[in-house]
């Protein structure tokens, strides 16, 4: 009788079932691996825009404040974008020509705001308020990086939940006065309120901060 598999049947066998577990290991590690890399969570990607507008030039070369552009920051969830009228308060009399500020001029003009691209964008489950954090003394730049050095804007943090975690079961780090929050080149010095002792002064909770109901809602 002849044989139903040839000599080299287990061999073949023996890898097929290796190439398989090769692979289910492959998708489990890159599952487990892939979220948290930059490609993925898009920290350091430059969004692109409609208009290339740079930080580094707005706030690090001139020094608006935040608040000129983001106006609602310390009273809504929102930070609020600013309307092309905010825009040519300066450009209606510099670079009043420039190509590169045409879609602005266009937006004026027809009454329709700029379509910003999102640069932070948090999944619809998640809640994030501004206005709470500017109030216990969160600078922008802990979540924003270096915005002020930034020629076009790029996402500073990857936004996962750890990342969140981490500064709220322990936000003590990142906190400093009120009036400092806007100061993108702010340092501490000793005479600063230490974080502990900010904490008590701004009635904040770490036992409480990582319920899920804080971000969930």
């Amino acid at each position: 009788m002849a044989a139903v598999f040839g000599p080299k049947a287990n061999l073949i066998t023996k890898l097929v079932l290796l190439g398989a577990a090769a692979g289910l290991l492959t998708l489990f590690v890159g599952g487990w691996v892939f979220p948290s890399i930059d490609y993925y969570t898009r920290v350091g990607f430059v969004r692109p825009q409609p208009v290339p507008f740079s930080h580094e030039h707005h706030v690090g070369g001139l020094g608006l404040d935040c608040r000129y552009c983001h106006t609602s920051v310390e009273v809504s969830a929102n930070a609020g974008m600013p309307p092309t009228h905010t825009c040519m308060t300066c450009h209606s009399q510099l670079w009043t020509n420039a190509e590169v500020l045409a879609p602005v001029r266009q937006s004026l003009a027809e009454g329709e705001p700029i379509r910003w691209n999102r640069v932070y964008d948090l999944p619809d489950y998640v809640f994030f308020n501004h206005s709470i954090h500017v109030a216990k003394g969160v600078g922008c730049t802990t979540c924003h990086g270096q915005i002020d050095r930034m020629p076009l804007t790029w996402q500073a943090a990857s936004l996962s939940m750890g990342w969140c975690l981490d500064c709220h079961r322990d936000p003590a780090p990142n906190l400093r006065p009120r009036e400092e929050v806007f100061d993108t080149d702010w340092k501490p010095t000793p005479d600063t309120p230490t974080g502990e002792q900010l904490l008590a002064a701004y009635d904040i909770h770490p036992a409480t901060l990582s319920d899920c109901s804080v971000c969930h809602r």
